[in-house]
């Protein structure tokens, strides 16, 4: 049986949440744990029937996903929960080990690769990686494949309640209308919000120009009056789902399972554009259960078990094998799979290596004003 516990917010998840602190202090404002990290007992490759998963929260399929690994390979997983990707590289860096396999998105792939946090992957157990289609192979963050695989992918928009707001004009404007004080909240994330600053003023969310940071910055200060808060994305879901604020900043996901308990929302792609992101199962250096990790990660590449992620999560699969198993409503709906003009305004988050500190100064800076 799964090791499971309860967390504050009063919903039962198969998880020992803990959400970390980022190098920088930007993260000791947005960091919170609420679980403990596995302790290691020692290097990788045990054949102990264990194995810790660090991910994002409602990322597995409560019914299938953990169950049927575990019924398979006789594996007792214990899940653990970030919020984000700096509170991911955080835990790591701060020596939490133990971790058998991590979930990290695209750019922080490329930061973890170059740091020495995560290792080569054995591709000879993992058969499955067949199963990848060709846009999600061989990404710039690793150009090979040889640290990580793909989970998931999706897109960051905004959450809004239709029945409230009408049809709402899919701008990041809205997200800065001061009609609406009080009824915003945007993400707690460092590249996202002031990606969203970004894409709004025109430049592209990767930029590394401090005279358009520093426009950026002036953007989120004058909107921060207007927002409830920064929230990870899965606790701005419920307070737009419970109808307590009228827009959030969100991912695709959680967006998709507001709207499946509260058919008064909807979620939007702003025309501005956006990000695109691929999360990825990576094996961190100090795994205890090497060989368990590579089993979980051919697992989720099998075409039945993406697509049970896939039908549960209403992200997107990098699994080419699932998809005739995926429901139609999910392949077929544009704010999901979008089509060509919208995916082609939509960028990847990448790592901009120095200019991260400025990012992320910018962000506390606006935070603590």
């Amino acid at each position: 049986m799964r090791k499971e516990t309860r967390i504050s917010r009063g919903r039962f998840l198969k998880v020992v949440g803990a959400a970390g602190i980022a190098s920088s202090t930007l993260s000791i404002l947005s960091g919170c744990t609420v679980g403990t990290t596995p302790q290691s007992s020692g290097g990788g490759g045990s054949d102990e029937d264990e194995l810790s998963l660090y991910n994002w929260s409602d990322y597995v399929n409560p019914k299938t996903t953990l169950p049927n690994f575990e019924e398979k390979y006789g594996v007792e997983v214990t899940q653990d929960f970030f919020s984000d990707n700096e509170a991911l590289l955080a835990k790591l860096q701060a020596g939490g080990t133990g971790y058998d396999v991590i979930v990290p998105s695209d750019y922080m792939v490329s930061i973890m690769r170059k740091s020495d946090i995560i290792q080569k992957l054995d591709r000879s157990k993992i058969p499955n990686f067949d199963n990848v289609d060709d846009d999600f192979r061989g990404l710039p963050y690793d150009p090979n494949n040889e640290y990580s695989m793909p989970y998931q992918w999706g897109t960051t928009g905004i959450l809004y309640n239709k029945k409230e707001l009408g049809e709402i004009d899919n701008s990041w404007e809205v997200m800065w209308d001061p009609e609406y004080k009080g009824e915003i909240a945007m993400m707690t994330d460092v590249r996202e919000t002031m990606g969203a600053a970004l894409k709004r003023l025109g430049y592209s969310l990767n930029t590394t120009d401090s005279d358009r940071l520093e426009e950026a910055k002036r953007l989120l200060l004058e909107q921060k009056p207007l927002l409830r808060g920064y929230f990870a994305s899965f606790e701005v879901r419920p307070l737009v789902q419970n109808e307590d604020i009228l827009l959030g900043h969100v991912y695709s996901g959680d967006g998709f399972l507001a709207i499946a308990e509260n058919k008064d929302l909807d979620y939007v792609i702003p025309k501005e554009g956006g990000t695109r992101w691929t999360d990825n199962m990576a094996i961190p250096v100090g795994a205890r259960h090497v060989d368990n990790a590579h089993k979980f990660i051919n697992y989720i590449l099998s075409a039945k078990a993406g697509a049970s992620l896939t039908n549960y999560t209403y992200y997107g699969s990098p699994n080419e094998a699932a998809r005739p198993m995926i429901k139609d409503e999910i392949l077929d709906d544009p704010r999901i799979y979008p089509p060509p003009e919208v995916f082609n305004r939509l960028e990847a988050i990448e790592d901009i290596g120095e200019a991260t500190r400025q990012y992320e100064r910018i962000f506390t800076e606006v935070k603590s004003a």
